[in-house]
């Protein structure tokens, strides 16, 4: 499963799988307790696929940034957690992301970055790679 099935709603923590659309909305399931809600399209939602983080030239998509992360780690959990302090969770963001714009990704921003990092590296799904070949394959 790509970043495109991921969302994260507003005003509720962690992310959501989309599992199907209603007429009003649709059903994501929770990726920490696997509960389902139902989603109207009035909440703001934002797909993982859709979220870039400011660098100084240009925005780099959300899934290029965990596929650093992943990189640094080599695959694992990050070594730093999401409730660090805010120098330590800069200083990390800065040795994967060097040219990241200070002044407009803010500390909050990290947080949730590493926060989502870890949840999706724990569920297994930071494959981007193997969906990417397989895609190409089909065409």
């Amino acid at each position: 499963m790509g970043l495109e099935k991921v969302l994260a709603i507003s005003g509720k923590p962690g992310l959501y799988k989309l599992v199907a659309q209603t007429r009003t909305g649709f059903v994501a399931e929770s990726l920490v307790d696997k509960r389902r809600i139902s989603v109207n399209i009035h909440q703001n939602v934002s797909l993982l696929s859709e979220i870039a983080i400011y660098t100084l030239t240009e925005e780099k998509p959300l899934q290029d940034v965990f596929a650093l992360i992943k990189e640094k780690e080599n695959g694992e959990q990050t070594a730093i957690g999401h409730k660090e302090s805010k120098d330590k969770l800069e200083e990390y963001f800065f040795n994967i992301l060097p040219d990241y714009d200070e002044d407009r990704v803010y500390a909050s921003d990290i947080k949730k970055v590493i926060q989502w990092y870890n949840l999706l590296q724990k569920h297994d799904l930071l494959d981007f790679e193997e969906e990417v070949s397989t895609s190409d394959e089909e065409e």
